[in-house]
């Protein structure tokens, strides 16, 4: 699982993934059919983060000039107004992307707009493994590879065995994975990698004693999932590795609600992107900057910044954030786009327990007439999150807000679309712990083409899904009621 929560020192565990926290402490998956998990929850007591204040965000004026970067670094003021010209290709309505150029622009400082990138949109687990194991075998001078879950089941077992093989063809392979997210993993699995001469990072781990006790952050989880392969192809998005993800959604299940406990057989719905080109140097720069704070020993050497080409028109940015960055740029970015949304917001979370400005920023735009709708779990592997995220159902649907659940899967994805022009796939949940106490990371893709795929994802988990009616919730059991208000209680460490 992603961002459960549970405090207390014996937690009868499930087959869910559940969060451990006291203050500042968070756990993953702690335990299956019926092992009990002895912890401490209350060891931590580090300050609380906040969130930026956003309330003037729409004041902001936009940058007046967009700037790109391609291959071969910053392009001239001339290059970029040209892309900018090649960007209306006469389909008119320019204006909207331009400015959500120019404030994407604005809003983030710290990577840039990079043009000339080739990008694959890849849904549920069979064909995203199909594709990485492809560009796996393909690999010829090092991968990358930075997981929140690795299992030690079949699919972690058949990434294993790819990486040693390509690790003894003379590939160099370096992983990061990060310790509550590993918790159930055998150290064995993990020994197994590095005797066979992978560069294997835990981090920051669980046992104070295994890190760096200076600036032990138990809270503080590694939730990004990329695959960087030759410096080359990068991969992002929901996706961990672990059989959860070997099925996708099968619509003869979708009338149905499966219990992901029980029916194994149950699809998983992510979202994965594939990405070509120079903004895979963005990527590779988050990966080296992650093994250096965690203390890695080394890289072996390898070509690890490879001279790119642009072989695609596709605009990325991407994003990474952590704790200690004085501002989360995803969340800032994120309501930057929601803010200035002038036509449609689309949102496909996996955990959704938003904070008082993201509801406001989404009201706020349903109130001006943008089409808000959001596309939520039905049921989930976390109890906690999705009863804290449907606490919020009836504020956000007497603001105007459209809310439906996908049936038939577990909904895992996270991902948005806004204006048809402005789109992001990645890590990144809309809950306080995504925003405050992980590092994430985020693709954000400026333009109509690839906006188009994203909206006809849309589309089909709309159909796989049931509208939220405000009559109707409004009617719900008194049980539910109690499950969301007890959820509400720890929203900050979900």
């Amino acid at each position: 699982m992603d961002t459960p929560a549970v405090a207390g020192i014996h937690v009868a565990l499930k087959p869910a993934r559940h969060l451990l926290s006291g203050l500042c402490f968070y756990g993953r998956r702690f335990g299956r059919n019926g092992i009990v998990l002895l912890t401490v929850a209350l060891l931590h007591t580090l300050g609380c983060a906040t969130l930026p204040d956003t309330g003037e965000i729409k004041k902001i004026p936009p940058t007046q000039a967009v700037e790109f970067e391609n291959a071969r670094g910053p392009v001239s003021a001339a290059t970029s107004a040209a892309i900018l010209d090649q960007l209306e290709g006469g389909q008119g309505e320019s204006d909207i992307l331009q400015k959500h150029l120019a404030y994407e622009q604005t809003v983030n400082i710290t990577s840039p707009l990079v043009t000339g990138n080739k990008l694959t949109l890849l849904q549920n687990g069979p064909a995203t493994y199909e594709t990485m194991f492809t560009d796996i075998r393909n690999a010829r001078h090092h991968i990358n590879l930075e997981t929140y879950i690795f299992d030690a089941d079949e699919t972690g077992h058949q990434f294993a065995d790819l990486l040693l093989q390509r690790q003894a063809a003379g590939v160099q392979v370096n992983i990061i994975y990060d310790s509550v997210g590993a918790l159930l993993t055998p150290p064995a699995f993990f020994d197994r990698l590095r005797n066979g001469g992978i560069r294997v990072l835990e981090f920051n781990p669980v046992n104070p004693l295994a890190g760096n006790k200076k600036s032990w952050q138990l809270n503080n989880r590694d939730h990004r999932r990329q695959l960087v392969i030759d410096g080359r192809i990068a991969f992002t998005g929901g996706l961990n590795i672990s059989d959860t993800y070997s099925s996708a959604p099968s619509s003869k299940r979708s009338a149905k609600k499966p219990n992901p406990e029980q029916d194994k057989t149950t699809g998983w719905r992510d979202t994965h992107i594939r990405m070509e080109g120079p903004v895979v140097a963005e990527f590779q720069k988050l990966f080296m900057d992650t093994w250096k704070r965690q203390k890695g020993e080394p890289l072996a050497a390898a070509n690890y910044f490879p001279t790119l080409t642009s072989p695609g028109n596709d605009i990325v940015r991407a994003i990474g954030s952590t704790p200690s960055d004085a501002d989360s740029q995803i969340y800032l970015t994120l309501m930057s786009a929601i803010s200035h949304a002038e036509k449609s917001v689309h949102l496909t979370i996996a955990y959704f327990a938003p904070d008082p400005q993201l509801r406001k920023a989404l009201i706020d735009a349903a109130r001006r007439g943008v089409d808000v709708t959001l596309v939520l779990p039905s049921y989930s592997d976390s109890w906690a999150v999705f009863h804290l995220g449907r606490f919020y159902y009836s504020e956000l649907l007497r603001g105007g807000v459209r809310i439906y659940e996908r049936r038939g899967a577990v909904m895992h994805a996270k991902t948005a679309c806004i204006d048809g022009v402005w789109s992001t796939i990645g890590s990144t949940n809309l809950d306080w712990r995504s925003f405050l106490h992980n590092d994430e990371i985020n693709a954000v893709i400026l333009g109509r083409g690839f906006a188009m795929q994203m909206e006809t994802m849309f589309a089909q988990d709309l159909k796989e899904s049931n509208a939220i009616d405000l009559e109707q919730w409004q009617q719900r059991s008194l049980l539910l009621r109690v499950k969301e208000m007890l959820a509400r209680i720890g929203a900050y460490w979900l």
